[in-house]
């Protein structure tokens, strides 16, 4: 793969990268699709829509659900490489992204909101749903709810943890107070942070989602996450009943080197999906498998996906 030193192309020249960057991501995220909005219980939603390449009525359906405090661009240099098979859909969930936010929020209301999302897109029947980190408890909520209107659910390195093992993990502390605000964009694209915090290698990825992750504020930028849905309480839900009521086919995803999916963690989520729900790991990828990894989780999913195309439902 070659590597160009110029910026991707984009309408506001602050959203475009500068760090070199391969020529498969720059493809990526200049391919054609539509931002879109559908209220669900008073809220707006925003969603990212990338067509199927071959304009298919018929094409079967994915949304893609970003983790915590992230937003739809995280999938944005993942969804091409999906839309040759796939009407592709990525979210923004309540509280995060350009999306609106609420007084309270809980997992039932995301169920909803990723519900609606996936009709007002027109993904047609049993979509497939891919939710990463936060986006993995949301999703097993979802299918728990609606498994029978969903063709698969793929959980990639959500945490969900046996009760031993969450009693000994502290919940994260609860961000109080106003968001910072950004004199400076580029200042602010510089202080971006993954977390949990980590490595990586593709700094043009890390770059180019802390560029979609600012919003304009009174005297400057700040992170576009409402400080209401980062509270520790969003963590406390029974996850683990959730994921074992879930009705569709499910599967795992995880880094081979991940912060939080350990290997207990991956053993216990496997139980609890049972011994027919594949178990995938993508090797030296951490926790944020599409920024360590992305070709090869864009080939882990294909493979996934298309094998449950082609079998009969569990």
């Amino acid at each position: 793969m070659s590597v160009n030193d110029h910026a991707t192309s984009s309408a506001d020249d602050r959203l475009a990268v500068r760090k070199p960057a391969p020529d498969w991501f720059h493809w990526a995220v200049v391919r054609p699709k539509r931002s879109l909005t559908v209220a669900v219980e008073g809220c707006p939603i925003h969603y990212l829509l990338w067509p199927h390449d071959g304009n298919a009525a018929d094409a079967p359906g994915l949304l893609l659900v970003h983790g915590g405090g992230a937003h739809a661009n995280w999938w944005s240099f993942i969804a091409p490489f999906l839309a040759h098979r796939f009407r592709v859909a990525a979210m923004d969930l309540s509280g995060m992204g350009d999306s609106g936010s609420r007084e309270r929020y809980d997992a039932t209301l995301r169920a909803a909101e990723m519900l609606a999302v996936t009709e007002h897109a027109g993904l047609g029947p049993r979509p497939f749903v891919v939710g990463h980190s936060f986006g993995g408890y949301m999703l097993t909520r979802m299918a728990s709810l609606y498994g029978e209107r969903l063709g698969g659910a793929v959980i990639v390195d959500t945490p969900i943890r046996s009760p031993e093992e969450t009693a000994s993990r502290p919940l994260p502390r609860r961000r109080d107070g106003p968001k910072r605000v950004y004199d400076d964009f580029e200042d602010a694209v510089s202080r971006f942070r993954l977390l949990p915090t980590q490595d990586c290698a593709n700094a043009f990825i890390v770059e180019h989602i802390a560029r979609h992750s600012l919003m304009p504020a009174q005297g400057g930028w700040v992170w576009k996450f409402d400080c209401g849905a980062m509270g520790p309480e969003r963590f406390t839900e029974p996850f683990s009943d959730y994921l074992r009521a879930v009705s569709c086919r499910r599967a795992y995803i995880h880094g081979s080197r991940s912060a939080l999916a350990t290997p207990a963690t991956v053993t216990w989520i496997a139980g609890l999906m049972g011994p027919r729900a594949p178990v995938i790991e993508i090797p030296e990828a951490q926790h944020h498998i599409m920024l360590d990894q992305p070709l090869a989780f864009v080939a882990a999913l294909r493979a996934l996906l298309e094998a449950w195309l082609h079998d009969g439902q569990d």
